[in-house]
């Protein structure tokens, strides 16, 4: 059975105060050909560089062993015994949170010393059978992982995260012990409450800001919060480039109409074929900015009308440099970016027919071929954004 929704993923960091490296470490992989969405939250001991290190070594190892569906239990004590022992504290472990979920919604939760997940069904917290699964091994001796497994529905919500949201405000009047997991319910059903259908996104920066208060924006310690969001998908198409025959024009603006989503359409020749197709005039808007772009434009029915190569390579830059403190401005290829980060399934239709213009190779190095430009694109929609691609010709 297949999945009625799309499963929205985000992870918002804070560095602890006065480290410019974040010691927590979160890693996303959807196994496309298998149907699955693996996520790590890894928490390294200690705190910056040294953290970090731990971390990311811990989240990677976790991956290579979920990916060809290693025994967790076995690969957790191989884990333990590889990473390096603290001098000070005589740990040699990064606790982690892992979230496997299938294409179906079957979603398994794996936490080794993180605070507990949180699943949010609604505004009720859903609490599905837990496993224990105890470590064997001299080194290992009472350490624990609690497995959860439970089927995912529409409107789901998953908060999973380092103890520096838990702790944050420890020693405080308001939250002597640390403002904790049954507040950080709280917080995330008054969140919902007030926006039902509030992103994965906004909601994982609300609750990292929250601790961040807490610690009276002083930090002392990593805080993440991933937020998984199984919801209605947000559809996108990209119509860019003619088609290789002109008797497929009406083909292509048949399918740009019928469309059920956010509109893009890009490149000068494309845009006057959707103009003459749905007999609406292209006005050209002169205010949307960008020293290295031609403008946008508009055609009453199309959200955004942009230049088509130059424009496309840009967008390839900024998603490849993208990272979560990003701004995004007003020029033609930040809008594109801003949609496609909005959007869950993306629609592309890529028109093969050859503009000789960008054959001439005294043509800066960016006017590569229309179809690699595209593809690159959606390698990282799919790889670094976990974003659903489908990709056809024309």
């Amino acid at each position: 059975m297949q999945k009625d929704f799309y499963i929205e993923v985000e992870c918002q960091q804070r560095n602890q105060y006065g480290q410019s490296i974040c010691g927590d470490v979160f890693m996303s992989r959807k196994l496309k050909d298998e149907g699955r969405t693996i996520l790590v939250l890894s928490d390294g001991l200690g705190s910056g560089v040294k953290a970090n290190v731990l971390g990311t070594l811990t989240a990677s190892m976790i991956f290579n062993y979920m990916k060809v569906n290693k025994d967790i239990r076995k690969a957790a004590e191989i884990i333990m015994k590889t990473l390096p022992v603290c001098s000070k504290r005589k740990a040699s472990y990064s606790t982690f949170t892992i979230v496997e979920i299938e294409y179906n919604g079957d979603t398994r939760i794996i936490c080794y010393d993180n605070p507990d997940c949180l699943i949010l069904r609604g505004l009720d917290s859903f609490k599905p059978e837990c496993q224990e699964l105890h470590l064997e091994g001299e080194s290992n001796q009472g350490k624990v992982l609690y497995s959860y497994r439970f089927k995912a529905q529409k409107e789901d919500r998953i908060v999973f995260c380092s103890d520096g949201v838990t702790n944050s405000g420890m020693g405080s009047q308001r939250f002597p012990f640390g403002w904790g997991m049954e507040n950080v319910y709280k917080f995330s059903r008054s969140l919902i409450k007030k926006q039902p259908y509030i992103s994965a996104r906004l909601m994982g920066t609300d609750i990292v800001d929250r601790a961040c208060i807490n610690y009276g924006n002083k930090p002392k310690d990593d805080i993440s919060c991933a937020v998984l969001y199984y919801r209605e998908p947000r559809n996108l198409m990209i119509c860019t480039g003619p088609p290789y025959e002109k008797s497929k024009d009406a083909k292509l603006v048949k399918q740009l109409c019928e469309f059920e989503g956010t509109k893009i359409v890009c490149g000068g020749t494309t845009a006057s074929i959707i103009s003459r197709g749905l007999e609406k005039s292209i006005e050209v808007d002169l205010d949307s900015y960008d020293s290295e772009l031609p403008p946008i434009s508009h055609i009453e029915g199309i959200d955004l009308v942009t230049e088509g190569i130059l424009t496309l390579g840009k967008v390839y830059r900024i998603l490849d440099n993208y990272k979560q403190n990003t701004v995004l401005r007003y020029g033609p290829a930040d809008r594109i970016v801003k949609l496609l980060m909005e959007s869950d399934k993306i629609f592309i239709i890529n028109g093969t027919k050859i503009n000789s213009a960008h054959q001439d190779p005294t043509l800066p190095i960016e006017l590569e071929i229309r179809r690699t430009v595209v593809k690159n694109i959606v390698a990282l929609l799919e790889e670094k954004f976990l974003k659903e691609v489908d990709l056809s010709y024309i």
